[in-house]
């Protein structure tokens, strides 16, 4: 095993030249897909509606009261639609600066808690690791909640530093306090909950009682509750129903009940963990190792303890919960790159070697098995999708191949140190996820509803502006984005229904009711899924078809068949 560098085999140009790159790859691509329901194309929309309307209080959707989450990343989507316009890219440009910079954060922390080379490493691990990379270019929440509570987490390890002068160590705290606040605003309360669980869980296991004198909780406090409450203040005293459907129903029976319809056996996260650090299974076991027999700092504080506990706690936390989606378990990413990257750099050159091999040829087999990617397809998914997504597969693992063999080439150079291997290595997953991820457009093209859009706006354009737009039985996440304009529900509420029960007279309960009110309307649009529309044009409502696609039929109110 080799001892840990102290100094970096690269130099201060070559590493700035290596994040110059990371960010090219990082945010050129962003504007290249289509969003993707439900989750990119609602905080899509809920910004736009936010930037539109000038109420940066009350968060809507589809016009409709919508209090599940808190509105940070609504207001930075708004922000950004102002200033950029109102985009792809742009709607996903604050999803992607939290992962950019969760990269750059858990570098700067492994470099000053442990060493350089652990530094460089973990920020080589989680920029690269399927997992971060994915969800840094999707529009949800749980990106910016990660690194908001990575902060947190990373300030309290930075704070807690041997020989620091009390003003920076508070300073730090500050920092922690601040980004919990904002995890809070991001995505409710766990951002507090799940750090000061494993704060305390901590003290217990470590029994590291001191740590509580260097926490600063009286002003952290303050500058806590300074961030996070005004908002919470504001929206309950515009919104008196607002305090029992945020807490109780969104913070608790969300996580206590199956009501939202998103179970998951107890080891579905497990399995999100393997495929999402996938490059980097064969040296888990030992990271964990490694991290566990580390010994305390100075100061009695144990920063690997810490982010075994963040990594554990956080992941049975989300496993024991009847509510279950991919991005949950992603505020342990940090942690883990952490924890690998501290052992990393002691690898012998021979030992890497050897689980590279093992990579390439596990890259081979996934190149074989993308035969059967092409053999997919129905009615609602064509076979053609599959066929136009499976070149994309074949030129991520191309590339992601050949970029192992490279550095499978390097380990045999001598006079090469251990991380620039490394990061070839990682680079060729980080290409991998890009490629792969942005042929992934050949569905999300289909999906988003864009392809419809024009013509619709074209139709919309010569009405009014008041001009109804009915979704029938259905809530479509992206048209109303892509459209620049809001719907009307028709019977089926889906995740609105808090909205349409505060707001009745904003939707239509029976489908019954909305023919009776499309034959009235002087001018009209819906959107009806397309198992629908035969049964409405055998009954001869007026209609006529503007645009349509394999899942949704877009349909005017002929104006000459308007009753008085």
């Amino acid at each position: 095993m080799n001892d840990t560098p102290n100094r970096l085999p690269l130099n201060r140009t070559t590493l700035l030249l290596l994040i110059l790159a990371l960010a090219a790859v990082w945010f050129v691509p962003l504007g290249w897909r289509h969003l993707l329901p439900s989750d990119e194309g609602r905080y899509a929309e809920m910004a736009r509606e936010m930037f539109v309307t000038g109420d940066w209080i009350t968060p809507r959707y589809n016009g409709y009261k919508y209090f599940e989450k808190p509105p940070l990343q609504t207001w930075a989507n708004a922000l950004t639609f102002a200033w950029f316009g109102i985009g792809d890219w742009q709607a996903r440009l604050y999803t992607a600066l939290t992962g950019f910079a969760g990269v750059l954060l858990v570098g700067f922390t492994g470099a000053r808690v442990f060493n350089a080379a652990a530094g460089l490493a973990a920020a080589a691990i989680l920029a690269c690791s399927p997992y971060w990379n994915l969800m840094g270019h999707f529009n949800s929440l749980d990106m910016a909640l990660s690194f908001w509570m990575e902060l947190s987490l990373c300030s309290l390890l930075l704070a807690q530093r041997p020989g620091l002068p009390a003003s920076k160590a508070r300073l730090w705290m500050w920092a922690c306090w601040a980004s919990m606040a904002l995890a809070v605003l991001s995505k409710g309360l766990i951002g507090l909950i799940l750090p000061g669980a494993v704060l305390v869980l901590y003290t217990l296991i470590a029994r590291d009682w001191a740590i509580w004198r260097r926490l600063y909780l009286v002003s952290g406090l303050v500058v806590f509750f300074a961030i996070a409450t005004p908002w919470f203040l504001l929206v309950q005293e515009r919104n008196p129903e607002f305090f029992n459907f945020f807490f109780i129903v969104q913070q608790f029976q969300r996580y206590l009940t199956p009501e939202q319809n998103r179970p998951g056996p107890f080891y579905y996260f497990a399995i999100v963990i393997l495929v999402g650090f996938l490059p980097w299974l064969s040296i888990s076991w030992k990271s964990i190792r490694h991290a566990v027999l580390l010994p305390r700092q100075p100061n009695g504080f144990a920063p690997a303890t810490m982010l075994l506990l963040w990594s554990a706690f956080i992941f049975l936390f989300f496993s024991a919960s009847h509510s279950k989606l991919i991005s949950y378990v992603l505020p342990v990413a940090p942690a883990l790159a952490l924890i690998l990257g501290m052992y990393l750099p002691l690898i012998e050159r021979e030992s890497l070697r050897r689980h590279w091999i093992g990579y390439a040829v596990f890259l081979v087999i996934a190149a074989f098995g993308t035969i059967f990617l092409g053999m997919q397809g129905d009615a609602r998914t064509p076979n053609a999708l599959y066929r136009a997504y499976q070149v994309w597969v074949w030129a991520a693992i191309g590339a992601a191949l050949a970029l192992t063999l490279a550095a499978v080439a390097m380990t045999r150079c001598k006079r090469a140190g251990v991380l620039p291997a490394v990061i070839v290595f990682g680079t060729a997953w980080l290409m991998l996820g890009t490629i792969a991820g942005t042929g992934h457009d050949a569905f999300g093209r289909q999906s988003s509803g864009a392809l419809l859009a024009p013509p619709v706006k074209a139709a919309l354009a010569k009405l009014p502006p008041d001009t109804p737009f009915y979704s029938v039985g259905v809530l479509d996440h992206t048209v109303p984005f892509y459209v620049g304009h809001t719907m009307i529900m028709v019977e089926n509420a889906d995740e609105l229904r808090f909205g349409v029960t505060e707001e009745p007279q904003k939707w239509v309960p029976t489908i019954a009711e909305w023919e009776a009110r499309w034959k009235a309307d002087k001018y009209a649009l819906a959107l009806i899924p397309a198992n629908l529309y035969p049964r409405f044009a055998a009954d001869g409502l007026p209609m006529h078809v503007i645009a349509q696609d394999a899942r949704r039929v877009i349909v005017e109110k002929p104006a000459a068949n308007a009753q008085p």
